[in-house]
């Protein structure tokens, strides 16, 4: 006989049995969303001082490159000041040392006439715009390499091609009355386009501050030469015509050495290319005297009327003059700097 026994659970027995799952349940909830929405930890605190650090070091970067790009400017423009100092004491001491040298004799007549300077102010100007035509058109040749297509073409048919197309369009500029502006006028563009072709290579292959000196050295030398010319004594200079020739005649040939002599003859090349460069460098600034004083000779002679006026046939001497003095003083800035290194 079995007996099943019943036991009755009282109403606080049952009310625990059931709520407490439900208790448990919200609070893993409302746990579970605390742990959610929970503030952030101070580790993006970390990150975001090392962002504000970054983004500091990087205003700080940048202002200092800009303070250091201001420094260079400054530096600059104290260079190209202290240059020009540099430029205009060179010009300045080098007219004094020629005047004191070759101008012990001044003019007797008072002074340059207006009539001669206004020839000679004349004559410098169409110098100066055929120079500069001469630049203009070497560097255009550099930049459309019709330079380097010369080069790579026969030297003798280049050479012998150039010289002779100089001399044409010099002689035809001269024998062509100063009355027909425009053939006169064209011819000489001609004549500098040529000289162009000659002076091509240098900008081609001389670094440009190097040809910024030479040029600057030039025109110091040549003004200083063209002030003496001026205010000397009338003629004084027009006697050492025939000795340039000669010494002219020297130059060219020493030019032509390095043709002839074998390369074995080392110290025979280097004394001709010493005559090459300093005899040529002597003898054009002695041509510079004489060809200012010619340009006043001349202008007397318009004066009177026996000639006319023609400032372009003037100018091409004293062209020429500084082309021959301006390439000597490259080769012999470039040789400086080879000895250097």
């Amino acid at each position: 006989m079995s007996f099943t026994l019943s036991i009755q659970q009282g109403p606080a027995r049952i009310a625990q049995q059931r709520l407490l799952p439900a208790l448990s349940k919200s609070a893993f909830r409302t746990s579970m969303r605390s742990f959610h929405h929970q503030t952030p930890k101070p580790t993006s605190a970390f990150f975001t001082s090392r962002v504000a650090s970054a983004t500091t070091r990087h205003g700080f970067a940048r202002s200092y490159y800009q303070e250091a790009s201001t420094r260079h400017q400054a530096a600059a423009s104290g260079t190209g000041l202290r240059k020009l100092l540099v430029g205009g004491a060179i010009f300045g001491g080098t007219l004094v040392a020629i005047n004191a040298v070759f101008n012990r004799e001044t003019r007797e007549d008072g002074g340059m006439p207006l009539f001669e300077r206004e020839y000679l102010n004349n004559t410098f100007l169409h110098t100066g715009l055929g120079v500069g035509i001469i630049g203009l058109t070497a560097r255009q040749m550099v930049q459309t390499g019709f330079v380097y297509r010369l080069m790579v073409t026969n030297p003798w048919v280049v050479g012998l091609g150039g010289l002779a197309l100089s001399f044409a369009t010099m002689i035809g500029t001269r024998s062509i009355s100063p009355d027909n502006y425009v053939p006169k006028y064209a011819l000489w563009t001609a004549f500098n386009a040529t000289q162009a072709a000659f002076v091509a290579p240098l900008l081609a292959f001389v670094p440009g501050p190097l040809l910024a000196r030479a040029g600057l050295y030039t025109i110091a030398m040549m003004g200083s030469l063209s002030v003496v010319g001026a205010t000397a004594k009338q003629e004084k200079y027009l006697y050492i015509g025939g000795p340039l020739l000669a010494g002219a005649a020297i130059v060219a040939a020493s030019g032509l050495a390095p043709l002839i002599i074998p390369a074995t003859a080392v110290r025979t090349l280097a004394f001709t290319e010493n005559i090459w460069l300093y005899g040529g460098l002597a003898v054009f600034g002695g041509f510079t005297l004489y060809d200012v004083q010619k340009v006043l000779h001349h202008a007397r002679l318009a004066q009177a009327g026996v000639i006319k006026r023609d400032p372009v046939n003037e100018s091409i001497s004293l062209e020429l003059d500084f082309l021959n003095i301006f390439i000597r003083m490259v080769q012999i800035l470039m040789l400086n700097q080879n000895r250097r290194k």
